[in-house]
């Protein structure tokens, strides 16, 4: 399902671009941190073990779903969002959140063990924000860009991409098929670990991957879909049409279904002594 997916889109387009879409999620942030999935504990464990110290920067930090999670391990997190909205809802919950774009941020001479972006990097210039994470980060400190590839059933899918084409026949994610291979996902990863590797400041990087499953009932996926990029600019008459033909396809398998995902990460770390 490409249109929802929380990945860098595999095409020639420009995502950190594409401003109005990146700053979009904040529409409903409370059903936003209620709905969307948290990160393998294997993964959060692997990058707190492979960082020099406890202090993280959380890169597109949103409501703070990843940041709680590297709280819960022992890391001192701060935040750097570029929506008001999502930073209030995460300051709510205790974390400390500055609101700014990732490229615009002033660190002020702050540095940090580890630099994550959780469902993020893609929003962020390739470039300037590989440059900037190896400017934050002490010496052995630890990038990782990480995030979910979620493709449902193609019964859950094609009927998605049937409506959003009915209602959003303009929109550019409609020359999208209805499911997209999962090594066009890991290619865009592998981009961003070359884009780490051309700044010269970090050890040779490394990719790694999880995979696990998460059931939804009917409810509950249509509960995360209004999170998601696609829908999140949709009037809200187009919203519920999406909704209620991906509502009746998941009543046709029974009110639920399995999904797989897989957590992707492109991750290396800092080199140098100073």
């Amino acid at each position: 399902m490409p249109i929802i997916s929380e990945q860098p889109d595999p095409s020639p387009a420009e995502p950190h671009k594409a401003r109005r879409m990146a700053e979009s999620f904040g529409v409903d942030a409370q059903r936003y941190d209620q709905a969307r999935p948290g990160y393998p504990d294997a993964l959060v464990a692997r990058i707190v073990a492979g960082s020099p110290g406890p202090d993280v920067l959380d890169v597109g930090c949103g409501t703070g779903i990843a940041a709680r999670q590297f709280q819960a391990a022992g890391c001192a997190v701060l935040g750097v969002e570029p929506d008001a909205r999502m930073a209030d809802f995460a300051r709510a919950r205790g974390l400390r959140v500055e609101v700014a774009a990732f490229e615009a941020w002033q660190p002020a001479g702050r540095t940090f063990d580890a630099v994550i972006a959780a469902q993020s990097w893609h929003w962020v210039d390739p470039v300037t924000g590989a440059v900037k994470a190896a400017r934050v980060l002490r010496p052995g400190g630890r990038l990782a860009i990480f995030g979910h590839v979620y493709e449902p059933p193609a019964e859950v899918a094609e009927p998605f991409a049937a409506a959003y084409r009915r209602v959003a026949p303009d929109s550019p994610l409609n020359g999208q098929p209805a499911r997209r291979p999962l090594a066009l996902y890991e290619a865009a990863y592998a981009k961003f670990a070359d884009k780490i590797r051309e700044t010269e400041q970090f050890d040779d990087p490394e990719q790694w991957r999880f995979d696990w499953e998460q059931s939804y009932t009917r409810d509950q996926w249509l509960d995360l879909l209004p999170t998601t990029g696609g829908l999140t600019a949709l009037r809200p008459d187009q919203r519920a049409e999406i909704l209620n033909a991906v509502g009746s396809a998941i009543d046709s398998l029974g009110g639920h279904f399995t999904m797989k995902y897989t957590t992707l990460a492109a991750t290396a770390v800092r080199a140098g002594t100073s």
